[in-house]
């Protein structure tokens, strides 16, 4: 009987320890969580900022987010965003913000102008597999006509799609990951294209 009693005190025991710790750990990751994100959401905003300065480079262009545009989302894939470009009052072009599944997961952000033109791609966020997938994102990585990945799509019609093998180039071992920036990109265009369509 002492022996069953000192079994179930042991096991109440490991519990409320177990019980403490979780708790303990749970406070330090809130608190982690509520420092870091700021600062992550901060990087994230200098990001988006040097990249529409990228796109759209000339003097006298200023950008404002909406939250006019649809659809929102697309299956798996998310409208995270829109940015308008304007130009002597006038809708010049814009940037959409896409997230939705690569190999992993990514985001990006790609620029056009209102006649369907790229004007840049950059990703904000990539998490495929290292030496495959994460070539999409690799400045060092150049396909055969000497471009990076996301390099080549500038100047690009928009308006005639992206078919990875027809209009740009795949990167050899990572299909997945150059079908899934495609697929974040048409859906990225066709939000941005129809916002552009509807203010005119």
């Amino acid at each position: 009987m002492d022996s069953k009693n000192n079994s179930t005190f042991e096991m109440v025991k490991l519990g409320l320890v177990l019980a403490v710790y979780a708790s303990v750990f749970c406070t330090i990751l809130a608190l982690v969580n509520n420092v870091t994100s700021p600062v992550i959401a901060n990087n994230q905003t200098e990001k988006v900022n040097k990249a529409m300065q990228a796109f759209f480079p000339e003097e006298g262009y200023s950008f404002v987010a909406v939250d006019d545009y649809e659809p929102k989302n697309a299956g798996t894939i998310k409208i995270d965003s829109v940015i308008i470009a304007k130009k002597d009052g006038a809708i010049a072009g814009g940037a959409v913000q896409v997230s939705g599944p690569t190999y992993d997961q990514g985001t990006i952000l790609m620029g056009i102008k209102t006649d369907g033109t790229v004007t840049g791609l950059q990703f904000l966020k990539l998490s495929d597999s290292p030496g495959f997938g994460l070539k999409a994102n690799d400045p060092t990585f150049k396909l055969p006509n000497g471009k990076t990945f996301y390099g080549q799509f500038e100047g690009k019609n928009a308006k005639e799609g992206f078919t990875a093998g027809k209009n740009f180039d795949a990167i050899s071992g990572a299909t997945i990951t150059s079908n899934g920036v495609a697929e974040l990109m048409n859906q990225g265009t066709a939000v941005l294209m129809n916002y552009f369509s509807k203010n005119k």
